[in-house]
C-alpha cells in the first residue's frame, strides 16, 4: 500500500493551501471534497509542478457513510494514509434558535462527527508510517461565540479532542496537532452568511497560504497546538485574563442595533 496524505476540504481556501504545502515537501496526496472539478484542477496544478498527481475522491462529509466511502476508495487504489488532515468544515452565522436545526446538525456532522471518524479510522496505518493527524480548529475554540454558537462549540470540541489524542497516540508514534487560525479571507465567510468584520479582526487576518505553512511546520515539529500568527497568539493569551462576561460581548457575532448590542 502506498502512503499518502489524506486532506479533506481540499477544494478551496486553507485546504488548497495545505495540499500545496504538503506536495511541495514531497508528500503524495489524496484529496477529498464535494466539488470534483476543483479537485481535478488542483491535482493538475500540483502535477504541473513535477510532483505526483494527487488521487481525487469526491465525498459529502455530511453523509454518515462518507468516511467508509473514502476508506474504500483509498483501498481500491492501493493507498493508505500516513497523515490525515481534517480541514473540511463550515459555519453559520445567526442565533442558534433562529437558524435551521437541520443545517446546524449538518455542521456538527462535518465539523465534529466526520473529523472524529477520520481521525480514528486510520490510526493503525498512521502508526505504521509514524505519521499523524492535523485537525484544523480555530481561535474560536478558545471562547464561546454568540451568533455562531454551534460553530464555536464545534471548534472547542476539535481542540479538546485533538489535544487528548496528542497524548493518547504519542506512545504509538502518531503526532496530533490542532491548527487554530484566526480570520482568513476564504469562501468560509460567504457560506457562513457573512461575518462581522472590524479593524481589529482585519489586523489579525492571515492568508490561507501563511496559515497552511504555519500548520505544516508545527505539525512536523510535533506540536500539540498551533495558533497561527503572533496577533492571534496574543489574543488567545489575553482571553485567559478577561472575564467571560466581557468575552461574550466581544465575541458576539450578531448584528448591532442602533441602540447597542442586542
Amino acid at each position: 500500500m502506498k502512503a499518502v496524505v489524506l486532506i479533506t476540504g481540499a477544494s478551496s481556501g486553507i485546504g488548497v493551501a495545505l495540499a500545496k504545502v504538503f506536495a511541495a515537501h514531497g508528500h503524495e496526496l489524496a484529496l477529498v471534497a464535494r466539488r470534483q472539478d476543483r479537485l481535478e484542477a488542483l491535482a493538475d496544478e500540483i502535477a504541473a509542478t513535477g510532483q505526483p498527481r494527487p488521487a481525487v475522491f469526491t465525498a459529502d462529509l455530511e453523509r454518515r457513510d462518507a468516511a467508509s466511502i473514502i476508506a474504500a476508495g483509498l483501498s481500491s487504489q492501493g493507498l493508505e494514509p500516513a497523515f490525515v488532515v481534517n480541514n473540511a468544515g463550515f459555519g453559520l452565522r445567526g442565533e442558534a434558535a433562529a437558524l435551521s436545526r437541520d443545517e446546524q446538525l449538518a455542521m456538527i456532522d462535518v465539523d465534529v462527527r466526520a473529523l472524529t471518524e477520520l481521525s480514528l479510522m486510520f490510526v493503525d496505518s498512521l502508526a505504521r508510517h509514524r505519521g499523524g493527524i492535523l485537525n484544523v480548529a480555530s481561535v474560536a475554540a478558545f471562547l464561546p461565540g454568540p451568533g455562531m454558537a454551534v460553530y464555536y462549540a464545534s471548534k472547542a470540541y476539535v481542540l479538546s479532542f485533538s489535544e487528548a489524542l496528542h497524548r493518547e497516540l504519542a506512545e504509538r508514534g502518531v503526532r496530533v496537532t490542532a491548527l487554530c487560525p484566526g480570520p482568513v479571507p476564504t469562501e468560509f465567510q460567504a457560506r457562513a452568511g457573512g461575518m462581522a468584520s472590524n479593524a481589529a479582526m482585519r489586523a489579525l487576518e492571515l492568508s490561507a497560504e501563511r496559515v497552511a505553512q504555519i500548520g505544516y511546520d508545527a505539525f512536523m515539529a510535533g506540536k500539540r497546538v498551533a495558533i497561527a500568527g503572533i496577533g492571534n497568539r496574543l489574543a488567545v493569551s489575553l482571553m485567559r485574563l478577561v472575564p467571560n462576561a466581557l468575552i461574550l460581548r466581544l465575541a458576539d457575532q450578531r448584528p448591532r442595533s442602533a441602540g447597542g448590542a442586542q
